[in-house]
């Protein structure tokens, strides 16, 4: 392993003259295609475990989400057509004489997924879910039923990366978003579940662009829908305001036009329902951020396998490794990290390993030193992160990523 612990040389987060950063909520399309990708790997997994006494080859990092049609009005509204969901990717279908129900796996783990998270859904009428996960391909299936003396052996050249802690606005945007997610059901039923938050800092002064699907079902008229309006801008400010003495500025669906009665309504509370098409992978990365200024890779996280490939486990490995650096190591107060793969090595020896650090020691020095055993003895840990995944300790989009 290439294994370097660099300085970083630009200034941290919160003091860079300007950061964009962004989350996509539960409810919006490409999350949804992330949870259900994520959710199916995880049943896929789990049932491997229970029949067989292991997990079988699978990526199942392929969906697809074709909006359906709806017709929102105050007071009611109807979904004229379903919302269209394609569950894609490659799996091992047969394990001797046994088969794999993957369509069952999919249908259910979508089904139990939805009916959680996504309240304003009716899954047997509102979405209509394809599986069409096919075989995988011989050399990588025989590729993951090989391992190397120490560890499975990667089955992609990928690359990872992480980093931590949270800027000022990193955590705006992820607990802005979980607040007003959050109150939907309980004190804003009213409020769907598909919530985009944009920030963007320049200098001291903090802007929030919002966008929440309202559920027009549950909001009598115009009045109504202003008033949540309202109230989703309050909420938003006031949890802004615990995490920063910055200037905050709020805008809730900044597309409204109240002169011609323009409003973000659907029926469901999300805008699949019509509005929005979804595909895995181009949402939040697995910390549950879009963060242009720090290292991010276009890896789609959700739905690959938890043993073998590298695309999911080097980034969640490089989040855990950034974030136990700013935690056990005294001096340093940012850190960045990138991992990178060669199929066929063992996942637990990368080609290269990158560190970066800002801390006021100089390069050799001891938090240096302590950086680069750290991560040696993170990455050894990389085979057993499918253990955390599946019993839920450590999740794609949260953070922190562990429990």
């Amino acid at each position: 392993m290439d294994l370097s612990v660099l300085p970083l040389t630009q200034p941290p987060a919160n003091q860079r003259p300007v950061e964009v950063v962004e989350r996509k909520g539960l409810g919006h399309p490409d999350s949804v295609c992330d949870a259900l990708a994520e959710a199916l790997s995880l049943a896929y997994s789990r049932y491997g475990l229970a029949h067989f006494g292991a997990i079988p080859h699978h990526n199942v990092d392929k969906a697809l989400l074709r909006a359906g049609r709806s017709a929102p009005r105050f007071g009611g509204g109807e979904v004229l057509e379903p919302i269209e969901i394609q569950l894609a990717g490659r799996a091992t279908t047969r394990v001797g004489a046994h088969g794999v129900p993957i369509e069952e796996l999919a249908h259910e783990s979508s089904r139990q997924w939805l009916t959680a998270n996504l309240r304003g859904v009716d899954f047997e009428r509102h979405v209509l879910l394809r599986c069409v996960v096919g075989p995988g391909s011989a050399d990588l299936v025989d590729l993951f039923g090989r391992s190397g003396e120490r560890a499975p052996l990667a089955n992609d050249t990928s690359c990872g990366c992480g980093h931590a802690p949270f800027s000022e606005l990193e955590s705006i945007v992820y607990q802005v978003e979980r607040a007003l997610s959050g109150a939907a059901g309980r004190e804003l039923p009213s409020a769907g579940e598909d919530v985009k938050v944009m920030g963007v800092r320049s200098g001291e002064r903090i802007q929030l662009t919002i966008g929440c699907a309202a559920r027009s079902p549950l909001l009598p008229d115009a009045d109504a829908y202003r008033a949540l309006r309202s109230e989703l801008a309050r909420r938003a400010l006031a949890c802004a305001e615990t995490l920063t003495t910055r200037e905050v500025h709020v805008d809730v669906n900044a597309a409204d036009d109240d002169a011609r009665g323009v409003y973000y309504l659907t029926v469901t509370g999300t805008s699949a329902e019509a509005g929005d098409d979804g595909q895995c992978g181009r949402g939040n990365r697995a910390n549950g951020l879009i963060t242009p200024g720090r290292p991010m890779t276009l890896e789609s996280v959700a739905g690959k396998n938890p043993i073998t490939h590298v695309g999911k486990l080097y980034n969640l490995c490089a989040g855990l490794l950034a974030q136990a650096l700013v935690d056990e190591i005294d001096g340093i107060d940012e850190a960045e990290c990138v991992l990178v793969s060669r199929i066929g090595h063992p996942i637990d020896d990368p080609q290269l390993a990158e560190l970066r650090i800002h801390c006021d020691a100089a390069p050799g020095e001891r938090p240096f030193v302590q950086a680069a055993e750290l991560a040696r003895e993170q990455i050894r840990a990389i085979p057993t992160l499918w253990r955390e995944l599946l019993d839920g300790r450590l999740a794609l989009d949260r953070w922190p990523l562990r429990a």
